[in-house]
């Protein structure tokens, strides 16, 4: 049977980082924590569970990754954030995967959680990543934000059933906060890349990404968490603009 080993960056994950590594132990040979020295009991919790930890300063997502990817001892990789586990029926797509043989890049099907409900509709799913693969053939990307996963032409890729539950945010307040950091991300990276904010882009694209979020992805389906999801949306992508803009204008 093949090896893996789980890759998590953590970021006072206390909250979440016993319930990942719960999950992970199921399956994961080996699971590596690159902390960015969290204050909370991130670490504490981590030793707890016998997992190896190593802490290193903030260097973007994809790099702390790829510290983590470096250190394994095993080519294959199973990634996830801390704020994320594995359900019974991908545990189990997992583990026969490894009993075949691993190969391939694999993709799972992630199931968002928001304010106390998972959304099976939206923007928020289908949410398919590419979290299994093998280090040799696949490597993070350095963007700011929504990092990537960088992979060589032609690598099969299998769909495993079964979902990864992610609990992204418990509260409204905390969705607001980390969208108004994100955003900022976004709009530097769009910057660097070239890309302008014109009036007609800042008025229309938000406008066309509640469209999509609550009409064509059927987001009223999910009743109010949709409604509220689709506005953030659109004023996540109003937000990027605005600051798109404003970077444009001072630098």
């Amino acid at each position: 049977m093949d090896a893996i080993t789980a890759v998590v960056i953590t970021y006072n994950e206390g909250r979440n980082i016993q319930r990942c590594i719960a999950s992970l132990k199921t399956v994961a040979e080996e699971i590596i924590i690159v902390d960015s020295y969290s204050t909370d009991d991130t670490v504490a919790i981590c030793k707890r569970e016998d997992v190896t930890i190593v802490q290193h300063e903030w260097s973007g997502f994809g790099p702390q990754k790829n510290l983590g990817n470096a250190m394994a001892a095993n080519d294959y990789i199973l990634s996830l954030d801390a704020d994320e586990e594995l359900d019974d029926r991908l545990i189990q797509s997992i583990l026969d995967a490894k009993k075949q043989g691993l190969k391939g890049l694999y993709m799972i099907n992630r199931l968002n959680y928001y304010y106390g409900k998972f959304i099976q509709h939206g923007d928020e799913y289908p949410d398919r990543k590419i979290r299994m693969f093998n280090r040799k053939d696949a490597a993070w990307n350095t963007e700011l934000v929504h990092e990537t996963l960088n992979t060589v032409a032609g690598i099969p890729v299998t769909v495993l059933p079964g979902k990864l539950l992610h609990y992204t945010y418990y509260r409204i307040a905390e969705h607001i906060n980390k969208a108004n950091k994100y955003t900022s991300l976004a709009a530097d990276n769009m910057y660097r890349s070239g890309r302008k904010a014109s009036a007609f882009k800042i008025v229309v694209n938000p406008l066309f990404a509640f469209f999509r979020s609550y009409i064509l992805k059927r987001g009223f389906l999910d009743g109010m968490h949709g409604f509220i999801l689709a506005v953030q949306n659109a004023h996540g992508t109003f937000l990027k603009y605005i600051k798109l803009w404003e970077i444009c204008r001072t630098k």
